[in-house]
C-alpha cells in the first residue's frame, strides 16, 4: 500500500508505519463512544470551597511556591484568527456593500470601542486616504473590513489570535500574548521568575518571539521579575494521514499523502518536554484587562493551593505503602482518599486480595494529577465535567466533548444538555512523581477517544483524524479534580464581536 516515496515522506516527518496503519484501521472501525455514569454535579464530583478553604489553599500555594517549585504557565497558541472573522470575510464577499446582518450592524456601530481602532484609522488613511469615519461617511465599510483582514493592512484575518490587540489601556492596548505575561507574574511567578510557554505555529513563530521580545521587558520592570519565556511547535510527527471516504489513504494531485495537524490533543508531546513541577494551561484568548483580574489571580491560586494539597497526601501515602508498614486502618483511609477526594470508584473494591488492593492503590496515586476549574453552564461551547466508566472498569472524573457522547443514546445526550457545568480549560498539572521524576506523559492517553471528522480538500471529500484532545483524553488517565470557579474567569473571545463584551472593554 505505501510506495517507497510514501515511507520517505513518513520519515521526513518522523511517523513510523505502524503509527499510519493505526490511524487507517481507525478510519474503518471509528471510535467507541463514552460510557457515562453521569454528569458531574456540586457534592458529585465538583468541589465548591468555602471562603476559609480558599484562603487555606491560596496559603498552600503561596508555601509552594516559596519552597523553590519550578512552575510553568502553558499557552496554547498555535490558532490563526480566521475563525474570529468568519462574519466579516462573509461580508467582503458578499454582493452587497452596507452592513445588513446584526453582527455586522454591531461591528460598525461600535468600531470605536475595538482596541485595534487606531491602527485600522491609520492602515486605511494610508491605503484609502481617508480615515475609519470618512469611508464609513462615504458607504466604503468594504475598505475598512479589508484594512482589518487583508494582508496588506493589519493581516487580522491570518495572524495569530494572540498577537491582536484585545484591551484598551491608557499607555496603549495590549494583545493576548502580553495579558498572559501579566497573568504569569501575578499568579505563577516563584523566586522572582515567571516562566510561560508559548505553543506557536511554525509559521508565526518568528513574528511571534518578535512581539514578545518588544514587550517582555516593559511587564518585567512593571511587576519587578524576570521573564523565562520559551517557545514550541506543534511536532509533524503528531499529524494524522487523511483518508478517502472509503478509508484508503487520500492523496494530494501530487500523489503525496495528505496530512493534517492532530488536532490540540498532539500538544501532549510539547506539555511533556515541559521540565516543572507545575503546569497551568489556559487557552490564549481567555483574558481579561487589569481591571477583572483579581479573580482570575485569586482562583489560579485556589486551584493550584488545592492541586498541590492533594499530592502531597498522595505523595505520603506513596511513601507509607512503598515502606510495607501500614494497618488496616491506613489501608482503609487511603481508599477514602482515592474514592472521595480524587472520585476515582472502583465498584468490586472489596473483592480485592490485599496484594492486589495494595498495587491498584499505588497505581491511583503514582499518575500525573490536574485540578480543573469549571464554570456554570451558560450555553457557551466547551466540554463537560463527567463521571465516566474508564478501560479498567473503574469511574473517573473527564471532561467530554460532544463528539464522544452517543447522540442516539436518549440519556447521555440528557446528561450533556443538562449538565450544571463546563470546562473553560482552566487547568493545573502536576506531573512529576512522588520521587520527583517527570512523568511520561503520553502513557497516560486514551488512544480509543480520539475522533473523525468530514472535512474536503480542492472539492474533494475526505475523512479527518483528531488525536484525543489535551484536556479530554490525552489526560483520561491522570488523576482528576474539578473546582467551581466564578464565571468572570471564564472571558473568551470567538469572534471580533466578543471584544464588544463589557469584561474586554
Amino acid at each position: 500500500m505505501l510506495s517507497q516515496e510514501d515511507k520517505r515522506q513518513l520519515s521526513a516527518k518522523g511517523i513510523s508505519e505502524e503509527q499510519i496503519k493505526r490511524q487507517l484501521g481507525q478510519f474503518k472501525t471509528g471510535f467507541p463512544f463514552l460510557r457515562l455514569e453521569g454528569a458531574a454535579a456540586i457534592g458529585r464530583g465538583i468541589v465548591a470551597p468555602t471562603e476559609a478553604e480558599r484562603k487555606k489553599y491560596v496559603d498552600a500555594w503561596q508555601q509552594f511556591k516559596a519552597a523553590g517549585k519550578q512552575v510553568v504557565k502553558f499557552v496554547p497558541a498555535s490558532g490563526a484568527a480566521s475563525r474570529m472573522f468568519k462574519d466579516m470575510f462573509a461580508f467582503a464577499d458578499a454582493s452587497y456593500s452596507e452592513p445588513s446582518t446584526d453582527f455586522e450592524k454591531k461591528y460598525f456601530d461600535n468600531i470605536e470601542k475595538f482596541a485595534f481602532y487606531d491602527e485600522l484609522d491609520a492602515v486605511c488613511r494610508k491605503s484609502c486616504g481617508k480615515g475609519i469615519k470618512e469611508l464609513i461617511a462615504a458607504g466604503d465599510y468594504k475598505s475598512v473590513v479589508n484594512g482589518m483582514l487583508r494582508a496588506e493592512g493589519l493581516n487580522y484575518g491570518q495572524l495569530p489570535k494572540g498577537l491582536l490587540l484585545f484591551h484598551n489601556y491608557a499607555e496603549g492596548p495590549r494583545t493576548p500574548m502580553e495579558e498572559h505575561l501579566v497573568e504569569g507574574a501575578l499568579y505563577a511567578a516563584s523566586n522572582g521568575e515567571a516562566h510561560v510557554h508559548f505553543t506557536v505555529s511554525h509559521e508565526h513563530m518568528d513574528l511571534f518571539k518578535q512581539k514578545v521580545a518588544q514587550k517582555a521587558d516593559i511587564y518585567a520592570k512593571k511587576y519587578g521579575i524576570k521573564y523565562d519565556i520559551t517557545f514550541s511547535e506543534q511536532k509533524p510527527s503528531t499529524d494524522t494521514i487523511a483518508a478517502n471516504p472509503d478509508g484508503t489513504p487520500f492523496r494530494n494531485s501530487d500523489g503525496t499523502l495528505l496530512f493534517r495537524p492532530g488536532g490540540h490533543g498532539a500538544l501532549i508531546e510539547n506539555l511533556n518536554e515541559i521540565s516543572a513541577d507545575v503546569i497551568f494551561v489556559k487557552n490564549i484568548d481567555n483574558v481579561v484587562p487589569d481591571r477583572l483580574k483579581a479573580d482570575t489571580v485569586e482562583w489560579k491560586q485556589v486551584i493550584a493551593g488545592l492541586l498541590v494539597t492533594l499530592q502531597q497526601r498522595a505523595f505520603d501515602y506513596l511513601r507509607l505503602l512503598d515502606s510495607g508498614k501500614y494497618s488496616h486502618e491506613q489501608i482503609e483511609e487511603i481508599i477514602r482518599f482515592v474514592q472521595q477526594d480524587l472520585c476515582c470508584r472502583k465498584s468490586d473494591i472489596k473483592e480485592l486480595e490485599d496484594a492486589e488492593l495494595v498495587i491498584y492503590l499505588r497505581n491511583k496515586l503514582n499518575r500525573p494529577m490536574r485540578v480543573c476549574g469549571v464554570v456554570k453552564n451558560v450555553g457557551e461551547p466547551g466540554g463537560g465535567p463527567f463521571l465516566t466508566y474508564n478501560q479498567d472498569g473503574t469511574v473517573s472524573l473527564q471532561i467530554l466533548e460532544s463528539s464522544q457522547i452517543d447522540k442516539t443514546n436518549k440519556e447521555y445526550m440528557e446528561m450533556f444538555t443538562n449538565g450544571t457545568h463546563f470546562n473553560p480549560v482552566d487547568l493545573v498539572c502536576a506531573v512529576r512523581d512522588y520521587k520527583g521524576q517527570p512523568f511520561d506523559l503520553p502513557k497516560y492517553v486514551d488512544p480509543t477517544t480520539g475522533f473523525i471528522s468530514q472535512k474536503s480538500k480542492s472539492g474533494k471529500e475526505l475523512q479527518a483524524l483528531e488525536l484525543p484532545g489535551l484536556w479530554n483524553g490525552a489526560m483520561s488517565d491522570w488523576n482528576t479534580v474539578f473546582v467551581e470557579v466564578p464565571l468572570s474567569t471564564f472571558n473568551p473571545v470567538k469572534t471580533v464581536n466578543d471584544l464588544l463584551r463589557d469584561q474586554h472593554q
